[in-house]
């Protein structure tokens, strides 16, 4: 649909330049934009590409000339990504919601579901007894929720999400594809010592004896609870906690493919970035951020506000406000330090 250029301003909080009244229908790379985008050049450096481009409206960086870019009209936007989160949500034109409220035929919703107002149910999805779907949810085809599972005003599930039994989940959550919230936690025991435990002790070079190694399976009872306006990415996965609940908290955002394990505590607004992994009852402070690739170990804990670097394997507890690197994972000022110290002893 076409959108005004001091119409999207208004959404934003945001000045225009030049005329406001300019039509756009659709969001653009500098480089690709054409007459009737709004391209999005937020800082200087997509100074060139704007002028080469057929664009004649564009999202500009403070003190943009308008004339010396070839633009008609332009939003100001002091903070570049902060424009492009509001001017993706009013522009997404995602398709998979669009059509009207209610139940599709082939649903399967167990008769003592609570199913709120305005919900709306794609084909095939499965709702376990005891289940309760809050208000204006949306979930996609294939999607199931196990019994007595709760979910908030509000919800999207995408295609194929699946949610297990006793799951709580807030307001405002968002699960892309392939989601897995619920499942069994990766918990077992051998009737002796463990080879885990057993190589710890071993003597270094001397191999392990042979042993009965059977692996009894511990399950996983206690759910999982989510707050509110948390979004989870696809194919990632929040295990179920053993006997007390895994807690994810309000504002955490989840990339695809990361692993929550079982009983672990995330604090508000966490962010785990695509291939994060936090091992079994470990416990994050609130805002903490794991970049890709990176790694908690089991039981540890990592204070408010700290960052982990993409790649960063955290063997033990990190404290408050500290940014860590590496593996095993250190403050990243020595760390860097340790590897220009490396290279100085090659180069020796």
């Amino acid at each position: 649909m076409p959108y005004r250029l001091k119409d999207l301003a208004a959404s934003l909080g945001a000045e225009t330049l030049g005329d406001a009244s300019l039509v756009v229908d659709r969001l653009a790379e500098p480089a690709e934009a054409r007459a009737g985008d709004l391209a999005l050049a937020v800082a200087p450096k997509f100074a060139d590409q704007l002028k080469a481009s057929q664009a004649r409206a564009a999202v500009v960086w403070a003190g943009a000339d308008l004339t010396d870019l070839n633009l008609d009209g332009a939003i100001i936007a002091p903070r570049g990504r902060l424009a492009m989160a509001g001017l993706t949500q009013a522009m997404d034109d995602d398709p998979t919601f669009a059509g009207p409220e209610g139940i599709h035929p082939t649903a399967v919703i167990d008769p003592t579901a609570d199913v709120g107002a305005g919900v709306q149910i794609g084909p095939f999805v499965v709702i376990g007894a005891g289940a309760r779907i809050g208000p204006q949810a949306r979930i996609a085809a294939h999607a199931s929720i196990g019994p007595d599972t709760q979910i908030g005003a509000r919800a999207m599930l995408y295609a194929g999400v699946k949610i297990g039994a006793r799951v709580r989940i807030g307001a405002d959550f968002i699960a892309q594809a392939g989601a897995a919230i619920g499942g069994d936690g990766f918990s077992f025991t051998t009737a002796g010592p463990s080879n885990v435990e057993r190589a710890v002790r071993q003597r270094p070079g001397v191999p392990l004896d042979p042993m009965e190694g059977t692996w009894h399976r511990i399950h996983s009872l206690g759910g999982v609870e989510i707050g509110d306006c948390v979004e989870i990415g696809a194919n990632s996965t929040v295990d179920a906690g053993t006997i007390r609940a895994t807690r994810i908290g309000n504002g955490v955002k989840i990339d695809n493919l990361v692993q929550v394990g079982h009983n672990v505590v995330l604090g508000d607004d966490c962010l785990l970035c695509a291939q994060a992994a936090v091992a079994g009852s470990s416990v994050l402070g609130p805002r903490v951020i794991l970049g890709g690739k990176s790694g908690v170990a089991d039981n540890l804990t990592l204070g408010r506000d700290v960052v982990a670097g993409g790649g960063a394997v955290i063997l033990s507890a990190v404290p408050d406000g500290t940014f860590v690197s590496g593996h095993p994972a250190q403050p990243t000022h020595l760390h860097r330090a340790g590897l220009k110290a490396l290279r100085r002893l090659i180069k020796g």
